[in-house]
């Protein structure tokens, strides 16, 4: 069947183009190399992501537990981000969006830009023709965002973690990644904690 089609193709199309599109057919990647390929981008953005939340992932703030749990509330509301689950005496709350929320398109095209080098650069040695086609998708998915507020000797802990829950199966074909672009993780802190800052401003009184 496929050399019949080359034939076909062969008495329409330059030669050129024929060799190229048989290199592709020859060069797709099996199953399993690409469920490895995903394996690889995700053992390295789980790395990288647990480093940004060591890091960026917890901040201190000098007001009541209350207080913190109604700010994270409240700037979650601000980024459009729906409250699928709270508990304000254990301290949580749990949040979701269509992704790219909390970011914008506009920065979820910036983070994508960023960090699509390097998802191609972990998916080549396993599927090389699929890494030159392999894309950020947040189509299909929702961003999870947990918050949780602690109380400690200076005040209250803010923390939040978060994760990709599909919806739909991805156009590509590919497995979905489990973990987040890190550029998109490090982005979407940034406006999760300028949020809280501003909340934490407006409604702080001190005593």
């Amino acid at each position: 069947m496929a050399t019949r089609v080359f034939e076909m193709l062969g008495n329409r199309l330059p030669v050129g183009f024929c060799a190229v599109l048989a290199m592709l057919v020859a060069g797709c990647a099996s199953q399993p190399q690409i469920i490895n390929a995903i394996i690889a981008v995700n053992k390295a953005f789980q790395v990288e992501y647990e480093e940004i939340l060591a890091k960026d992932g917890s901040r201190v703030f000098p007001v009541k537990r209350a207080e913190a749990y109604d700010a994270v509330r409240v700037s979650m509301a601000r980024l459009r981000m729906t409250v699928e689950a709270q508990d304000p005496a254990l301290g949580y709350v749990n949040v979701f969006a269509s992704a790219p929320l909390p970011l914008t398109a506009e920065e979820w095209r910036e983070a994508a830009a960023a960090d699509l080098p390097r998802m191609r650069d972990l998916v080549r040695p396993y599927a090389p023709l699929e890494s030159l086609f392999i894309n950020f998708e947040p189509e299909g998915l929702q961003s999870v965002v947990r918050g949780t507020v602690v109380e400690v000797p200076s005040g209250t802990e803010i923390s939040f973690t978060a994760q990709m829950r599909e919806t739909a199966p991805p156009k590509s074909g590919f497995p979905r990644r489990e973990y987040l672009p890190p550029t998109a993780v490090r982005m979407a802190l940034k406006k999760m904690w300028a949020e809280v800052e501003r909340e934490v401003r407006a409604t702080y009184r001190r005593p």
